[in-house]
């Protein structure tokens, strides 16, 4: 790939940025994607501010679905003062069919085998979240995709492809890790290892996918599956705070 990495429609070129453009945006990311998660972590889990108060009953532990939402907004801010990028652009990149092939069969196998080390090694917990708690379990699976899943690939993938692409010029490989590990890192919120694990994990297979199809939809469909096989099978105890929203 001989042009500098960009999306949101923008045509790549060979732009270089300025020793001062580039610490700028390098400062700028770290504050936005190493330490907003730092703070967010002692706002949730220290002085134990409640999230999605309004619409979850009291005692009731939730998933982190707005976690990030301030970030999004400093992100949406500096997108829509970016004469460069375009969202209609974004969004109509459709899903080819050798990608959908590509998704579903990575989610088929390595979606089998977690369901399948549930079922050996924690059979208690397969299908417990939805023959237990059905309404809940209905509620994530509608919610999740238009509030977590649409929010962290417009920020993850859409904001952080076309804005820090320039930084890592040709170097997809680069910044397909960095992305991965930071989206991954931002999972500290959860208090759990193996939720930081799976989705620095889950982070390297999305950002692979975005930086060779630069389609939102695509990522948007993978990481929505993920997100409802982890809630199906049991693994969902790992994405939640832990925190009660009393």
């Amino acid at each position: 790939m001989a042009d500098v990495i960009k999306a949101g429609g923008t045509v790549a070129s060979p732009q270089r940025l300025s020793l001062f453009g580039w610490t700028w945006r390098f400062a700028e990311m770290g504050l936005l994607f190493g330490v907003a998660p730092l703070v967010m972590m002692w706002l949730v889990h220290g002085e134990r501010i409640p999230l999605l108060s309004d619409y979850i009953p009291p005692g009731t532990k939730i998933p982190i679905f707005v976690a990030l939402l301030p970030v999004l907004f400093i992100a949406a801010f500096l997108l829509l003062i970016d004469p460069t990028f375009r969202l209609r652009d974004e969004l109509r990149r459709a899903v080819r069919w050798r990608n959908a092939l590509s998704i579903a069969l990575i989610f088929l196998v390595m979606g089998g085998a977690a369901t399948w080390w549930v079922q050996t090694y924690h059979p208690s917990w397969f299908l417990e979240f939805p023959t237990n708690r059905p309404d809940t379990y209905m509620r994530i699976m509608i919610g999740y995709p238009i509030f977590s899943v649409a929010a962290q690939e417009l920020l993850y993938r859409s904001f952080f492809f076309h804005r820090y692409g320039p930084m890592f010029g040709t170097q997809v490989w680069l910044i397909v890790i960095v992305n991965g590990l930071l989206f991954g890192y931002a999972h500290i919120v959860m208090g759990s290892m193996f939720a930081i694990a799976a989705t620095a994990l889950g982070g390297l297979i999305l950002a692979a996918r975005y930086a060779v199809t630069r389609s939102f939809w695509a990522v948007f469909i993978e990481h929505t599956l993920w997100g409802w096989l982890i809630f199906t099978i049991g693994l969902g105890r790992y994405f939640f705070t832990g925190v009660s929203n009393v």
